[in-house]
């Protein structure tokens, strides 16, 4: 998007102000001078006065009615009228009365200011001409060479300097208007890439509310559909447990769409729902302990975003040890530092070969349970590590560090 031209400028004012009372400045010094030298012509300095009131009475008519055109734009025809007419009486005045030249650098700014180039510098040539001819048509005694070069050079100073003038409001426009675009692309890839990680971060969500509680509702009910025959008592334990999933499950996903806060730190603080995470995922699957290594009223407050963290994190990590390692137990350990916290899960399950992740879950269709871990861990501003090897269990540490003695959290 470029500049409008249609705004207006506050420096094309003041220039034009200036312009004009520069004008009625050498206009003025011309009367005063025809009136102090032209009192012996009588009625012919009566003729050049009225031409000269006239004159500056048309200059300042145009610029009334006839505005010079914006940057960019094409001059009206009524602008050129009052130009042409403008000039017109200028040389009936010059080639009555030599003090007219002194209003040349007005009209040659005026003619340069807002035309364009194609025909101002033209313009500027002719009046520069008609200048230096006046000049040595009246000269008296032998030629003086300063009458050719001054009018000349101070026209060429003029036109240089305008036209270098316009140049460089032609480059900034440019720029302004790349300048423009680059914020407005960036804006947009700003959105879009706002708009990627509102969806991951959603994925995730949804993964962690829905994918964790069909798997473990799966799991128990396969296992009561194993013991419906045999064992009615404990297939309907397995049923009710699975109820009671399900019902959580609604209320975590009511939750999300309210406002997305795990609903356990919205009822606890994350001791106790880390503590009711181990409890609550102990059957069926893994048996869960949750230890607390920290001092006697440790941890404090923490940040919303690191709580939520480090309680999914743990939850994916037993889902991931109760779905795909088959491990028999797992603990859970808290630990509070003076300069970090860190959560660890420790399964004996099967492990796996952690180079071997990313192939493994393409060809599988998975690789939510990862890296959507180590996407919340960085989101917290901590890190994920993982730890494993076949048939050796399994390690997730995720570690969040923050400045000592200091309540500030900040990114590792």
């Amino acid at each position: 998007m470029e500049r409008d031209d249609t705004e207006p400028d506050p420096d094309a004012r003041w220039l034009t102000a200036a312009l004009d009372v520069a004008f009625l400045l050498l206009l003025g010094g011309a009367l005063v001078r025809l009136l102090t030298h032209g009192r012996a012509e009588g009625a012919r300095s009566a003729w050049v006065l009225a031409l000269f009131l006239a004159f500056g009475a048309l200059y300042l008519l145009g610029r009334l009615t006839a505005p010079a055109p914006r940057h960019g734009e094409r001059p009206t025809v009524r602008h050129l009228v009052w130009l042409g007419a403008v000039l017109a009486l200028w040389l009936v005045l010059l080639a009555l009365e030599p003090s007219a030249t002194w209003c040349t650098m007005p009209l040659l700014f005026t003619g340069l200011h807002r035309l364009p180039v194609r025909l101002a510098v033209p313009l500027a040539a002719v009046l520069v001409l008609l200048v230096v001819v006046s000049e040595v048509r009246i000269a008296s005694g032998g030629f003086n060479p300063n009458l050719v070069i001054a009018p000349v050079a101070l026209g060429t100073v003029a036109t240089a300097v305008l036209v270098h003038g316009r140049r460089l409001i032609t480059r900034q426009r440019l720029l302004i208007g790349d300048l423009v675009r680059a914020r407005g692309e960036l804006a947009a890839s700003e959105r879009h890439a706002g708009i990627l990680a509102e969806r991951q971060r959603l994925s995730a969500e949804i993964h962690d509310i829905l994918a964790q509680s069909l798997s473990s509702q799966q799991m128990l009910l396969q296992a009561a559909q194993r013991h419906w025959r045999t064992e009615p008592d404990t297939a309907h334990t397995h049923v009710r447990s699975a109820a009671a999933t399900a019902d959580r499950a609604l209320a975590e996903v009511r939750r999300f769409v309210r406002d997305l806060a795990p609903l356990d730190l919205a009822e606890n603080s994350l001791v106790t729902a880390l503590r009711g995470l181990a409890e609550r995922d102990g059957a069926p699957g893994p048996a869960v302990e949750f230890r607390l290594d920290a001092a006697p009223g440790r941890p404090g407050p923490l940040p919303g975003t690191v709580e939520a963290a480090l309680l999914r994190v743990t939850q994916q990590a037993l889902a991931n040890a109760r779905e795909h390692a088959g491990a028999s137990r797992a603990v859970v350990t808290l630990t509070c530092l003076e300069d970090r916290i860190t959560v660890d899960i420790a399964d004996d399950g099967c492990g796996f070969d952690v180079r071997g992740v990313p192939r493994r879950a393409r060809a599988a269709e998975r690789g939510h349970g990862l890296p959507v871990m180590r996407m919340r861990a960085r989101e917290a501003g901590g890190s994920l590590t993982v730890e494993s090897a076949p048939d050796e269990g399994t390690v997730v540490t995720m570690a969040v560090p923050f400045a000592t003695g200091d309540t500030g959290w900040g990114t590792p």
